[in-house]
């Protein structure tokens, strides 16, 4: 069942969901670390530049710096599915950015595969794996 669990679960998920987005549009690394457990690991098959990231300091390393290449991003995110059970989910959700680059306008469209954890009752990323699905440029301005 792709939504399963306690309601109040999975509406924290998918806050969850918006306050990453929140943190990338707004490039607060600090929020958006603040998103991902301790022990948490990224991957990004797609991207292997980027490959697999271990850790919460690790990973917003990681990502500060592959900000730099996407300069005034526009980030959105929802879900597909959410299944709670226990202290553990398993999360897919898809993603859509707007970002501009070397004169160019880029939409990337993607989806993660997450698990996501409670600890001390906040819900974190546990993993996350990105796949991109479609990516368009165009002329800045178009």
């Amino acid at each position: 069942m792709p939504y399963s669990g306690p309601h109040e679960d999975r509406l924290a998920i998918r806050e969850l969901l918006e306050t990453y987005a929140d943190a990338v549009t707004r490039l607060d690394a600090d929020a958006w670390a603040a998103t991902w457990a301790e022990d948490a690991e990224w991957s990004l098959p797609d991207y292997p530049e980027f490959g697999t990231t271990h850790g919460r300091a690790a990973i917003r390393a990681m990502w500060v710096s592959a900000m730099e290449h996407f300069p005034g991003i526009m980030f959105e995110a929802w879900p597909g599915s959410i299944e709670v059970s226990g202290d553990s989910a398993k999360v897919l959700s898809y993603t859509a950015e707007v970002y501009d680059q070397d004169g160019m306008t880029v939409r990337d469209r993607g989806r993660y595969e997450d698990i996501c954890v409670k600890v001390d009752g906040t819900w974190l990323f546990q993993s996350r794996s990105f796949r991109n699905i479609h990516r368009q440029k165009a002329p800045k301005g178009l």
